[in-house]
């Protein structure tokens, strides 16, 4: 019995001898697979991202609920005290709330990336022959489609209950363009904490205290010519302010030239700065 195992054995071996031979001629082959492009790899790593919300659908929550829920309480519980009504309201609140909401999703982006460095993802990462900052390109190119899909979902309630941009279809269409531009380089912000802090809690708390004062302190539900005085210096110079005059004017049909500047700028220096710094952290991380 072992004479005939030993056999068979050896046989085996013989047989995969051609396939080892190749395996091998493969491996000290001069020629190697060509390298992908920066674009190449930050278009795979942001279909990546969309392969998790495949399957996990449940992340859409905050792209679809939630933008409805605040649509509909905000109209409905200011609309009567602020205008008189929430027909003349949803004109004046939509765009707002709209650049309100997309910013707030922004910070998901922060706590995906911090998922995976405790995952271990990151370091296979690095290893990657690959562009260094595709992965975080890819990340955020992902959630440009949340905050498309969160646009169009708002974009929709408000229609139904009674917007009507004096814009039309183009202006509508400009101003979430700039939205989902300044959201891009926004979400550079969050990707910085996700790898500064340990936890994806951590993450979540920081974004958190950043974001609502700097969205609420704004012209996102009323004018800031209501507001006192030293409460308006930092409003009419926060860059929430700049985007949703620049998206409210859009959409009226208007183009507002100093507010779509302001944005466009504000855009460039947080991708500037916070990009240089999330690759920093990224590199010695």
């Amino acid at each position: 019995m072992s004479t005939t195992t030993t056999k068979t054995e050896l046989e085996d071996v013989a047989l995969a001898a051609p396939d080892a031979e190749r395996l091998s001629a493969l491996l000290v082959g001069l020629d190697r697979p060509p390298r992908p492009s920066a674009l190449s790899a930050s278009l795979t790593f942001g279909w990546r991202a969309m392969l998790k919300i495949k399957h996990v659908p449940e992340q859409l929550f905050d792209v679809t609920a939630f933008p409805i829920m605040l649509v509909l309480m905000y109209t409905y519980l200011f609309g009567g005290a602020l205008a008189g009504s929430t027909q003349e309201y949803i004109q004046f609140l939509l765009p707002g709330i709209l650049v309100m909401s997309v910013v707030m999703i922004t910070m998901y982006t922060g706590i995906a990336v911090n998922t995976d460095i405790a995952k271990g993802v990151f370091d296979r990462f690095r290893t990657l022959p690959i562009w260094r900052p595709a992965p975080m390109v890819g990340y955020l190119l992902g959630d440009v489609l949340r905050y498309l899909l969160a646009s169009v979902v708002m974009l929709t309630v408000g229609m139904i209950i009674g917007f009507r941009p004096e814009g039309g279809v183009l202006g509508v269409l400009a101003g979430v363009a700039l939205l989902l531009v300044f959201s891009f380089a926004f979400s550079w912000i969050w990707t910085m904490f996700g790898l500064m802090l340990r936890t994806e809690k951590s993450v979540m708390g920081v974004s958190m205290m950043v974001i609502f004062p700097l969205t609420f302190l704004s012209n996102v539900f009323v004018l800031p010519s209501t507001m006192p005085g030293w409460l308006q210096a930092f409003v009419n110079n926060s860059p929430i302010t700049h985007l949703v005059s620049a998206v409210r004017g859009l959409m009226a049909g208007d183009w507002p030239v100093a507010d779509l500047a302001w944005s466009l700028g504000w855009a460039g220096v947080i991708m500037l700065v916070f990009g240089a710094v999330t690759m920093r952290l990224y590199n010695r991380k």
